[in-house]
């Protein structure tokens, strides 16, 4: 008889890029009222990716208003330099998700987040290669599988990733596994097939006229389609 491997937990993430910057209060509120739970924050340097956007200052604020954890996305080239500006302002629970691709060496970058309490996770662009990763499932919280180019909001979304989000699925069954770019009613179905079950969306949330009931459809969308087609039995052997 084949033993069944346990999955972790559905989980929806709202992304707080495409919440209103005049009312973020306000937009965490509405996403916490339909059962998000995490509020993920893309934190960008300006090197790493063109765009700047929130520092310390702004993620203080958000983490007064949330009473879920925090997913701080940081798309920066030397994550290192983040974690104790960053720790004065985060919390017990909270997530700091750094890029396989930066300039920091991910081992070093992982010891130090564990000594200041974060949980730990990694993430990797689309034209990344999944081995690049491999080696460091075992020593992260969460995985975050990038399905569009990291940078700007509004990207189509990446379908051609879904045989790395597999494969990556298929070496860490009980692993945390985030997509994030692109996430909406349309794209869920397809990630969560593939073996996603943490959806960070935008639009797809605070693009919608009921942010709440947005949360909550995602939510519904991807419990309806995890590893749909799948043998649970078989998810976690060889590739």
């Amino acid at each position: 008889m084949k033993e069944l491997r346990p999955h972790p937990k559905i989980k929806i993430g709202a992304s707080i890029l495409a919440a209103d910057p005049l009312h973020l209060e306000r937009e965490i509120q509405r996403v916490q009222e339909g059962g998000v739970d995490l509020i993920h924050v893309d934190i960008m340097d300006g090197h790493f990716v063109p765009n700047l956007t929130m520092g310390p200052f702004v993620v203080e604020g958000i983490k007064k208003a949330a009473r879920v954890p925090l997913d701080l996305h940081l798309m920066v080239e030397y994550p290192s330099k983040f974690i104790e500006p960053f720790r004065q302002v985060s919390g017990k629970g909270d997530y700091f998700t750094f890029h396989i691709e930066s300039k920091d060496e991910p081992r070093r970058v992982i010891s130090q987040l564990r000594e200041a309490g974060f949980r730990v996770g990694i993430s990797l662009n689309p034209p990344t290669q999944a081995e690049r990763v491999e080696g460091l499932l075992g020593e992260v919280d969460l995985l975050l599988v990038m399905t569009v180019n990291p940078g700007f909001a509004g990207q189509k979304f990446i379908e051609g990733v879904m045989p790395k989000l597999r494969h990556l699925r298929s070496l860490s069954p009980e692993l945390d596994i985030m997509v994030d770019g692109g996430i909406n009613e349309e794209t869920v179905p397809i990630a969560a097939r593939h073996g996603a079950n943490i959806m960070a969306a935008a639009k797809g949330i605070f693009g919608k006229k009921d942010p709440a009931q947005a949360v909550r459809d995602l939510r519904h969308l991807t419990q309806e389609n995890f590893l749909a087609g799948s043998d649970p039995a078989t998810v976690g052997g060889r590739h």
